[in-house]
């Protein structure tokens, strides 16, 4: 069918399946976001934030599969492929994500109720995963658009909201001037996305029954409490 098309036809086909699973979360996380609309340039240059992130994930996956080379863990074994989820992609995709996120919101006067962590988690995230998605779309083909649009995105947008929660938290508390507090949610927010994303990974890349059945157990249940964290965030939502 291809075949009879123009080309920059196929290539918004290809473009349109991989981002449009994204746009529709950031819709749904922005008509949640129920008190003072955040900026639409803000959301856009945290979209892009995300691409960025992607970017440098890049680079830094490249140094630590390559440091990881150097140990003497056989690669075909599944410890191999944990230590890869956890340390190197869960620990750079999630650092490289908030990193450049705190920088453009952190003093930014538009965060000032505690939904908005996870507005800006979500929107840097799902700038992440609508980048890395082209790419699989592009390398792989349409095939894979389906099972992505209904794992990967949505584990980002997951992974994304754990550390939204605890970074509208961290706001509130420097607010009141409890930097103790303030720097216990922003590391605990980070080692739990690290942990989300690094167990969603492990269980994908070992390939196992035993590790489908626990990934898909995991990713039901993940996608039940996030949703029902996002609903009771947006009900309960706060001025920091």
């Amino acid at each position: 069918m291809f075949f009879f098309m123009p080309m920059y036809s196929i290539l918004l086909i290809y473009i349109g399946a991989a981002i449009i699973p994204a746009m529709i979360l950031m819709r749904y996380i922005y008509k949640m976001d129920t008190y003072e609309k955040e900026p639409p340039a803000l959301l856009w240059s945290l979209i892009w934030c995300g691409v960025l992130a992607a970017l440098v994930s890049i680079v830094l996956e490249i140094i630590g599969e390559g440091l990881l080379g150097l140990t003497k863990l056989d690669k075909d074994s599944p410890l191999y492929s944990i230590v890869t989820a956890f340390f190197v992609v869960a620990v750079v995709e999630e650092g490289t994500k908030y990193f450049f996120m705190a920088r453009k919101t952190w003093n930014d006067p538009n965060f000032n109720y505690s939904f908005d962590g996870i507005v800006y988690a979500a929107f840097t995230s799902l700038g992440f995963a609508a980048f890395e998605n082209v790419k699989y779309v592009f390398n792989y083909g349409l095939s894979v658009a389906f099972p992505r649009a209904i794992l990967a995105i949505p584990g980002h947008l997951g992974f994304s909201v754990v550390f939204g929660f605890f970074y509208g938290r961290a706001r509130k508390a420097a607010d009141y001037g409890r930097d103790g507090q303030k720097v216990a949610d922003l590391i605990l927010g980070y080692v739990c996305a690290v942990f989300l994303h690094g167990f969603y990974d492990s269980c994908a890349m070992i390939q196992t029954s035993g590790s489908t059945i626990v990934f898909v157990a995991f990713v039901a249940i993940m996608y039940v409490v996030i949703y029902f964290l996002i609903r009771h965030e947006s009900d309960h939502n706060a001025p920091v």
